[in-house]
């Protein structure tokens, strides 16, 4: 594409617009050429803007527009895949300070945000009236825009589902600087295409969304978890179907294996999960919570599920129903990530989803990768909706052999997560990071009608170039 580069007269006019938020040459913070795994590259943009309304991405947009700039929308840059990467240069639009709670309205039992708030406190927000924001992504510092842009997942996402479910209505600023609001706080919508859903997950490469209306539920009034150790990953992901089919509804259902609990105990300095029971080694464990309106109505759930367990190998089951025993328990799944930064210098992250009775085999094939390729493999996910963690970790080897080892672990697994009737991704996103494997997973047809929907909503190919289906020539 020739794209053009930000001219003298167009700075000018942003800076008239942005007083004191419009960034150029050495002020332009290093944050903004990368997102949070290194290894999906390092671009720095010719100026980056902070916005604080609808209306200010209207204006930079029509300027980046007029002068044929490329435009990367950028939320708190905790993505997993390169989505935020300014691969081509151009304007970072910043939308981190477009981070006002609006309101929260409990007769439409929604909360309306500006696409900047953290997720973090749009949870603490529901939280203090007794509501709760469902969408759980491990990051809670990842802004509700970016969110919604890439559907992010979590471990609610068992129960409640995806970001995408929640939306009620949101605020697009189109490339052109156009403003549509897509969506309304109803619960049914059958008017036409679904042009909210379609910005939901499209990465800011279609629209950039600037406000949002999302869905609020009533908290739970008790939550409970169960552990269930096994002797192996088989056994282990075999009780999952067995938890739904039975009508138990788990809030999250997430597996893990030994040597990332293992990971994560020496990364926190304690103990928590049992690694024998009864002489018998634990390889794998699972994590279930349930929710409900009081511990009476629980109590046959739980019931229920620990004998499901035991009779599909757990080793044992263990109850977490005080608030101590809870935090602990979840520390370790929720600092899997962490350890694993502390523990290797170098790492790499997928999130292949597969059927949940293929798990098992999945992990078992990448595990299986390791010795050829030199590095650690480690495999954690959600079990409930079949989403799968895989990191391949090593320390200190050479970064090009790193580098070219990644690669192919890459396009095994994600030949095996295909061959398996899975999907590359199920809550990171392409990015530009997976953009060789879509065509391989949806085939070409489908990869040339999202560059037709591509080209319609962003004629000049402006908006975050480089990303989803969209390669730069």
């Amino acid at each position: 594409m020739n794209y053009s580069k930000p001219s003298a007269e167009m700075i000018e006019a942003l800076q008239a617009l942005l007083p004191g938020r419009v960034y150029t040459g050495d002020d332009i913070n290093d944050d903004y050429t990368h997102d949070e795994m290194a290894y999906n590259g390092k671009y720095y943009p010719d100026l980056a803007v902070e916005v604080l309304t609808t209306q200010e991405v209207s204006e930079v947009c029509r300027l980046c527009y007029e002068n044929n700039v490329p435009i990367v929308p950028r939320g708190a840059g905790t993505g997993l895949s390169g989505g935020c990467v300014p691969v081509a240069g151009g304007v970072i639009i910043d939308m981190s300070k477009m981070n006002q709670i609006l309101s929260v309205d409990l007769d439409r039992m929604v909360i309306r945000v500006q696409a900047g708030a953290l997720v973090e406190d749009v949870q603490k927000a529901c939280d203090e009236i007794d509501m709760m924001y469902a969408p759980d992504p491990g990051e809670k510092l990842a802004t509700v825009g970016g969110n919604v842009a890439t559907n992010a997942g979590g471990m609610r996402a068992c129960k409640y589902g995806t970001t995408r479910d929640h939306v009620r209505a949101m605020t697009v600023v189109m490339p052109n600087g156009d403003i549509m609001r897509m969506g309304a706080e109803v619960s049914k919508n059958c008017t036409g295409y679904s042009l909210m859903n379609l910005m939901s997950g499209s990465e800011g490469t279609l629209g950039i969304i600037t406000e949002l209306s999302m869905k609020i539920i009533a908290k739970p009034k008790v939550m409970i978890s169960l552990l269930a150790p096994f002797e192996d990953l088989e056994s282990c992901i075999s009780c999952v179907s067995k938890i739904k089919a039975a009508g138990l509804d788990p809030q999250a259902l997430e597996f893990m294996m030994r040597d990332n609990v293992a990971d994560v105990e020496e990364f926190l300095g304690k103990k928590i999960y049992p690694d024998k029971i009864d002489g018998v080694d634990c390889g794998a464990y699972l994590l279930v919570t349930f929710d409900g309106p009081n511990e009476d109505i629980l109590d046959e759930t739980l019931e229920t599920a620990a004998d499901l367990f035991m009779e599909n190998g757990a080793l044992d089951v263990l109850i977490y129903d005080t608030a101590d025993g809870f935090r602990n328990v979840w520390a370790v799944r929720g600092n899997v990530l962490e350890a694993l930064l502390a523990n290797f210098k170098q790492q790499e992250e997928t999130d292949v989803v597969v059927p949940i009775p293929n798990i098992a085999e999945f992990v078992a094939y990448a595990v299986s990768l390791e010795d050829e390729l030199e590095f650690k493999v480690r495999a954690t996910g959600h079990a409930g909706d079949g989403n799968v963690h895989i990191n391949v970790c090593a320390n200190d080897m050479d970064e090009d052999k790193f580098v070219n080892n990644v690669a192919i672990f890459m396009d095994k697994v994600y030949e095996k997560g295909i061959e398996l009737g899975g999907l590359i991704s199920g809550e990171h996103g392409i990015g530009s990071a997976k953009m060789k494997y879509l065509a391989r997973n949806l085939g070409e047809e489908q990869v040339a009608l999202m560059k037709a929907i591509k080209q319609a909503c962003d004629p000049k190919m402006l908006l975050n170039p480089g990303k989803v289906c969209f390669f730069i020539q």
